[in-house]
């Protein structure tokens, strides 16, 4: 198993911070946000990473990660996404001859967990399987319409829905076999002219193929000014920080 995470985009919603440096560079307490979702990889035993990135300051992951080693790194990679505004599922294409026809677990470079997946990717084997996290504000992620009949299985998944058919956000950590990137060749731009994940989701769930697993511990996504704020609060505590 090989790991990816993605880490591009523009963040135009953390400006003027992401002025300076790219949003996954920004510090969470006492790391750069990007170490969160390498160390959970790592933890999980995926050692062989690719970091995809966009943008003016791409270039600053080199200084910052060098390559890997001192976060467990076995293998380090580096790509680059010309369109920082094609969506995840375009920057994931770049990880195609990364991938090797084997399988990936992904993660988006703004996630921050100290859930543990590490039997989870031992235990995969084809298919593609999510994580999902009950959130209060579902309608800022994918949320999963569950199956009427069998509750137990998603039915589709919904990209930021005015309305959410349940609670469930899916996180920004995903495991895929290599029939991913034939999915997302076969994906349309959405109205926001981007290759949606979601979209990659429904092709495996129309596979019967996508199966899906609570994500057990602490989650955030630190995309915007509130949740970054969230983030540091939550792991400068973890670290013995007392709030007054």
């Amino acid at each position: 198993m090989k790991g990816v995470v993605l880490a591009g985009g523009l963040a135009t919603r953390l400006y003027p911070l992401t002025y300076a440096t790219n949003k996954h560079l920004l510090p969470i307490y006492n790391k750069p946000m990007v170490f969160y979702p390498i160390s959970t990889l790592v933890r999980a035993g995926v050692t062989e990473i690719l970091i995809v990135t966009s943008g003016p300051h791409a270039g600053h992951f080199i200084s910052v990660l060098k390559n890997g080693k001192e976060l467990g790194v076995t293998h380090l990679e580096y790509a680059y996404q010309e369109n920082p505004k094609g969506g995840i599922a375009d920057a994931l294409l770049l990880a195609q001859d990364f991938a090797d026809d084997g399988a990936i677990t992904v993660i988006l470079g703004d996630n921050t967990t100290d859930a543990n997946i590490k039997n989870d990717v031992a235990t995969f084997k084809k298919g593609a399987k999510i994580f999902l996290k009950k959130v209060p504000d579902p309608t800022r992620f994918g949320v999963p319409r569950f199956d009427k009949k069998d509750p137990s299985r998603i039915a589709e998944i919904i990209e930021k829905p005015e309305k959410a058919p349940s609670d469930y956000a899916v996180t920004g950590l995903y495991m895929y076999d290599n029939h991913v990137f034939e999915y997302i060749i076969k994906c349309k731009p959405s109205w926001r002219s981007e290759l949606e994940i979601t979209d990659v989701n429904n092709f495996y769930i129309k596979a019967g193929t996508m199966r899906w697993a609570e994500l057990d511990g602490y989650w955030l996504d630190a995309g915007t000014f509130k949740t970054l704020f969230t983030a540091n609060v939550y792991w400068a505590k973890r670290e013995g920080v007392k709030m007054g």
